[in-house]
């Protein structure tokens, strides 16, 4: 076959790739006005009058940018009764200092802090939860990161999701707060330009089978009919698995309307990568084949190409065209009025550095399926975390 006829071939091959990119930012757009229209709607009814108690569920390690004021957040709700859970795994860890200092601002809210003293597992976090629930004395739990931050309307918001017993989990999107390294920068523009789409489309689409760390709410007795914690403790994606079980127990899972914010650490470059490598091969390994569809979402990339390829042609020209405006919109519809990121339009003209990073991280997810994760190697095995050496 000659050279001509090669470069045709993979000329043609971008532009589909290219086009079928357009028609999946379609699907998020569409998503996200779908999220829109029942959002509004959501907010022009009450409140339910009964609100059942709650536990807050919050393991620690370490410290966190603005951990605090996000601790202070989840003890300003407008909420009649609930209570708060930490947990740490090692007692010289720094943020017990600032639970204790959190119990003196409020004292009359019941705050239990639980020193997790038993290893059940390769993830920690999942770990201490398994001893944590032990203190909880409700029924409705919620789990959050450390590193989120919530509004003060925000139980009013997620636990209403659960008075139908055919929900069995509720979870929030959330926004990333950057600092001011290129690597930080990045990492929220991901969030609001790509990760929250996925999501939406996701739900649009098939429904949502999974939990995100910014928010997953359940009950007990859930838990319990999946194992609990302890059956968790090895895998990697634990909100995502969670979230899953639950699904398989013929429940469904709901994405409520509040949206929460992380505020991300300083990423150098190097740290973003490794970040977005350990969470590529996490995604590979627990969906293979829909992550190999992830790879007809880097638009800009395939119609870049195409446009090389065909030696400018204005065909190409208009293809890149179209799936740069698709691009935007679907950045600044999901980012700015999904997710109310202010930041994602000042750091628009970094969506196409973002999205070439971003198949870079795609193509090298496959070489393997070591992760580095908080100072320690891993291999992953059907999701499961399997300690390798360094």
């Amino acid at each position: 076959m000659k050279l001509d006829s090669i470069t045709q071939i993979i000329e043609l091959l971008c532009a589909a790739a290219a086009c079928g990119s357009v028609g999946y930012y379609g699907v998020c757009l569409w998503g996200a006005v779908s999220f829109l229209r029942e959002r509004g709607k959501a907010g022009k009814g009450d409140y339910p009058i009964q609100l059942p108690p709650v536990s807050i569920l919050k393991p620690l390690k370490g410290s966190d940018p603005e951990m605090y004021e996000s601790f202070r957040s989840h003890c300003q709700q407008d909420y009649p009764e609930f209570e708060i859970v930490f947990g740490v795994s090692e007692t010289d860890d720094p943020a017990i200092a600032e639970v204790e200092r959190l119990r003196r601002e409020f004292p009359s809210l019941p705050i239990r802090l639980v020193i997790c003293e038993k290893r059940l597992g390769t993830n920690t976090k999942v770990s201490n939860l398994a001893q944590m629930v032990e203190f909880a004395q409700n029924e409705l739990l919620v789990v959050n990161d450390s590193d989120i931050r919530v509004q003060h309307d925000y139980l009013r918001h997620v636990v209403p999701g659960l008075s139908e017993p055919r929900v069995g989990m509720v979870t929030c999107l959330y926004r990333g707060v950057a600092v001011s390294t290129l690597g930080s920068r990045l990492e929220a523009l991901g969030i609001s330009s790509d990760f929250s789409a996925g999501v939406l489309a996701a739900r649009q689409l098939q429904g949502i089978r999974f939990g995100l760390g910014s928010t997953v709410a359940f009950r007990r007795t859930d838990l319990q009919a999946i194992g609990g914690f302890d059956s968790l403790a090895d895998y990697l994606a634990d909100d995502y698995e969670l979230g899953r079980r639950i699904a398989d127990l013929e429940r469904t899972v709901n994405l409520s309307d509040t949206v929460v914010q992380t505020f991300l650490p300083a990423y150098s470059l190097r740290a973003f990568m490794q970040h977005q490598i350990r969470w590529a091969r996490t995604i590979r390994d627990v969906r293979p084949a829909g992550y190999a569809g992830l790879g007809i979402t880097f638009g800009l990339i395939w119609a870049a190409l195409t446009v090389v390829l065909s030696h400018g042609a204005w065909r190409a020209w208009g293809l890149l065209a179209a799936v740069a405006f698709m691009r935007a919109a679907m950045a600044l519809v999901v980012g700015r009025y999904v997710l109310g990121d202010a930041q994602v339009v000042r750091y628009l003209w970094l969506v196409p550095v973002r999205d070439l990073l971003a198949m870079g991280v795609w193509i090298a997810s496959f070489a393997g399926h070591r992760v580095s994760w908080r100072g320690q190697w891993f291999t992953l095995k059907r999701g499961k975390l399997v300690r390798s050496p360094s």
